[in-house]
């Protein structure tokens, strides 16, 4: 849900500087305030999906961060007053250490998974998921925890998402992104 107007484009240097107690995402400039709390559901569906995408990727290369962790994106060499997309992805896995510092992820993580609140639904669902695939964001899970549903877009060779993969139940959630990352559903849910 978007906060009151501004006047000008918020960046990340505004972001840093924010005095509101409503925690805050910047989406092309424009502020969103974030749910407060998760519910209870939403927190165990985030720390079944922590551990087991930790436990893949612990021999790899890839690290994966548990929000509150502020991913920056476009923002690969700029100064913070030109950085207008800062987002707190329920989980990011960065592949790239280099991407890493004290502030989180300055530029684009190889998978974000977004677990949905009734507030965050149509934010996670249309604008975050627009957001990501034009910042190329290899691969995106919206984790659905009412519905115990994982929808999964991946880039296609035009660097647009291709139809979303459909997972519940008893299925096996494959990665397209990450050759033999697999997940059973009802270890999420």
């Amino acid at each position: 849900m978007s906060i009151p107007p501004y006047d000008k484009k918020l960046s990340y240097s505004d972001y840093l500087g924010w005095s509101n107690d409503e925690p805050i995402e910047i989406i092309d400039g424009i502020p969103y305030s974030m749910s407060l709390a998760p519910s209870t559901k939403h927190q165990q569906v985030s720390m079944n999906l922590s551990y087991q995408l930790m436990d893949f990727f612990k021999a790899k290369e890839c690290q994966v961060f548990a929000a509150p962790f502020d991913v920056r994106l476009f923002s690969e060499g700029k100064d913070a007053n030109d950085v207008f997309n800062v987002v707190q992805p329920d989980l990011s896995v960065i592949c790239d250490k280099n991407k890493l510092d004290d502030k989180g992820c300055a530029g684009l993580p190889d998978l974000i998974v977004e677990i949905l609140s009734p507030s965050s639904a149509k934010m996670d669902k249309m604008m975050k998921r627009n957001l990501y695939e034009k910042a190329l964001v290899k691969e995106y899970w919206i984790v659905d925890p009412q519905n115990e549903l994982i929808e999964v877009y991946s880039l296609d060779n035009h660097d647009l998402y291709r139809k979303p993969l459909f997972y519940s139940g008893e299925d096996t959630l494959e990665s397209i992104c990450f050759k033999g990352l697999k997940l059973g559903v009802d270890k999420i849910f």
